[in-house]
């Protein structure tokens, strides 16, 4: 359990941390792609704050659960934190094809979610970067996918950016 997020199941930030260092290190022998999708919850606060943190709880488990459904089972989900989460696609075949799975993802999220007898309405703004193309190393990589995740939401929230195409 000391890799997993004990809420959510997910991998945690360590073996995330771990897996992406792994990959990187996989796409610089292998020549491949692979993308980097950071997720924050559209505003999330508000349930937390209104409804109580059993209600986010839930909501949490379900967003994970439905990210787990639109990714591939190679792919890597992990919370890594409050109600941030990344993926890790791994060879991909390019910026378009990364920017698809981060707009399913966004798709996904947006459905109604019942829970505890709410009905509640979040989205998620998801920022994307590939390597090599916005980072060589794993702290270069997450800084820019970070970085596209706030232009998401600047940009209206609901929707992903790829590191660059906006700014």
């Amino acid at each position: 359990m000391a890799q997993h997020d004990a809420l959510t199941g997910l991998a945690n930030r360590a073996l995330f941390s771990d897996l992406l260092d792994q990959a990187l290190a996989n796409a610089r022998r292998d020549k491949t792609l692979l993308a980097l999708l950071f997720l924050d919850l559209d505003h999330f606060k508000p349930v937390n704050d209104q409804l109580g943190h059993g209600i986010g709880d839930q909501l949490l488990q379900a967003v994970a659960q439905r990210i787990l459904a639109n990714v591939r089972e190679s792919d890597t989900v992990a919370r890594i934190g409050g109600d941030e989460f990344v993926v890790l696609l791994r060879q991909v075949d390019g910026a378009a094809s990364a920017e698809a799975v981060a707009r399913k993802v966004c798709a996904c999220l947006s459905p109604i979610y019942e829970i505890g007898g709410h009905r509640l309405e979040i989205s998620a703004s998801v920022g994307v970067a590939m390597y090599p193309a916005h980072g060589s190393d794993a702290v270069e990589l997450t800084k820019h996918a970070d970085d596209a995740m706030y232009e998401a939401k600047r940009a209206g929230r609901n929707r992903a950016v790829i590191y660059g195409d906006d700014e």
